[in-house]
């Protein structure tokens, strides 16, 4: 067989696309980063004609350009909470009023083979946006994502994304000096609140977007 390896992936993202479409996620399969931002920018955000945007923490939204592309968009509100000019309280503001925007987009930290999403935040921003509040959630994920099940995705999370996140943020936490958690009392801790959303509800609310490629962490 020529290129198993594509192959693979394939069917692979096509095997979860319908199980995650069995719990009511709107799901698409992209490509690439690029074919994942005209998906967002052309097809996704017309159809809900959305009048105002923000999201949360997420390397791969980063990394597919979508942040470049909409941080200074025409014709709708633009809620940044990226955005480094603002105090630490207008940036926590700035996270509240985006509970209450037309779409959020963020990314990820596991999905199951079973259709589930499985996120663990430190503030809670991202979590809260995905289970209530925003009308529309966009969510951007890598193929490096797909676990098998929960206990996979909270090890996956606990032992590599956190620890990963930990180090790109500079927190002064053990899993940042050992790249492993330690299940620490640190005040700086980035693992808080856990959420598991087993189902979309209303249907479809939650857009999601497999990205064949490796994203984020």
């Amino acid at each position: 067989m020529d290129n198993p390896m594509e192959n693979y992936w394939q069917k692979r993202l096509e095997y979860v696309k319908e199980q995650f479409e069995n719990n009511h996620f709107e799901v698409y399969v992209a490509e690439t980063c690029e074919k994942a931002r005209a998906l967002v920018l052309d097809v996704i955000l017309p159809k809900i004609e959305a009048k105002s945007i923000s999201w949360g923490g997420s390397a791969t939204f980063v990394q597919t350009g979508l942040y470049d592309a909409l941080k200074t968009a025409w014709g709708m509100e633009i809620l940044d909470t990226y955005d480094k000019r603002f105090s630490a309280e207008e940036g926590l503001e700035r996270r509240r009023r985006s509970l209450l925007s037309d779409v959020f987009i963020t990314g990820t930290n596991a999905i199951t083979e079973e259709g589930e999403l499985v996120n663990l935040d430190m503030i809670g921003n991202r979590v809260a946006a995905i289970t209530f509040g925003p009308k529309h959630v966009i969510i951007l994920v890598g193929r490096n994502k797909i676990v098998a099940d929960r206990d996979d995705a909270m090890f996956r999370i606990k032992n590599y994304a956190a620890p990963v996140n930990t180090m790109r943020l500079e927190k002064k936490t053990p899993c940042a000096q050992t790249s492993f958690c330690q299940d620490c009392k640190s005040p700086e801790r980035i693992c808080n609140t856990w959420v598991i959303t087993e189902k979309c509800f209303p249907k479809k609310r939650i857009k999601l977007i497999l990205i064949n490629e490796d994203l984020g962490f």
